[in-house]
């Protein structure tokens, strides 16, 4: 009979790096792996681990350079999707499902390109090989915009302002699981400073050889839109959908890009379903 229990902060050395992943353990269930989006972090994946714990063993990484995993020199797609592949390996991942947003969505698709034997099921969260410049732009301002704040409550006001959409308490939990406090005594955020440098562009793959992948991907997949978002474009939804070969898609209402930050509730369902 399987048991249920309650959630661990562990590290595992990858690649060189040390990786800090949340583990909601379910001894017995089957796998589901968690890689969070670009300035994000394993916790903000704890209400939705929570919820599936009942029926998953639920590993959440701190990607490179976010959160409580190590930073790195090197961002590059690749290394990432690596980093992917050198986790599965290192916890023995057998017949696993694969969820990731946004960056993480893509570093997941990414990994299943390769066509791993051990993947059963991927879910993709608002991203895909092309992205719409404006809310690019949108996320990368906002990134740029302040980066120190006397008090965490300072942080969380500028969160809201920049989206008025996720429930209080999720964005609340999200943004001060996010900042660590520096030797002055202010705040300021987890992930690697590098990754908000103005003179230092965000590395993205290319997109025909992403394209190319995607048709790779050998697992049933859906792809999950925010209805509102401004990541992904519908059209290149649509693509996607077309490319992968056993694809489906969901769009979540009252969502923009940050999907299970937005509407935590229509995220669950539409996951639940899937898997």
């Amino acid at each position: 009979m399987t048991t249920e229990t309650a959630v661990q902060d562990k590290t595992v050395t990858l690649n060189g790096l040390r990786f800090h992943y949340r583990d909601w353990e379910h001894v017995g269930a089957r796998p589901l792996v968690l890689l969070h989006g670009y300035t994000g972090h394993a916790r903000s994946w704890d209400t939705f681990a929570r919820a599936m714990q009942a029926r998953y063993r639920i590993p959440a990484l701190d990607q490179r350079g976010h959160g409580e995993t190590q930073w790195a020199d090197d961002y590059q797609p690749e290394r990432m999707a690596e980093d992917m592949d050198a986790f599965a390996r290192a916890l023995d991942l057998k017949n696993f499902a694969l969820l990731g947003l946004s960056m993480g969505g893509r570093n997941a698709y990414a990994y299943a390109a390769t066509r791993p034997a051990e993947l059963n099921k991927l879910v993709i969260v608002d991203i895909g090989p092309e992205i719409v410049p404006s809310g690019s732009d949108r996320i990368r301002a906002g990134v740029l915009t302040a980066d120190v704040f006397d008090d965490p409550e300072e942080a969380f006001r500028a969160a809201r302002a920049a989206n008025p959409r996720p429930p209080e308490a999720e964005l609340r939990h999200r943004v001060l699981n996010n900042l660590m406090k520096r030797d002055d005594g202010r705040w300021t955020f987890r992930y690697d400073a590098a990754l908000r440098a103005p003179d230092r562009p965000l590395p993205r793959p290319d997109a025909a050889q992403a394209w190319a992948g995607l048709a790779q991907i050998a697992c049933p997949t859906l792809l999950v839109r925010g209805a509102e978002s401004d990541i992904l474009g519908a059209d290149t939804a649509t693509r996607m959908v077309q490319t992968i070969p056993d694809c489906r898609m969901v769009e979540v209402p009252n969502a923009g890009h940050s999907v299970p930050l937005d509407n935590p509730s229509g995220f669950l369902a539409a996951v639940q379903t899937f898997l």
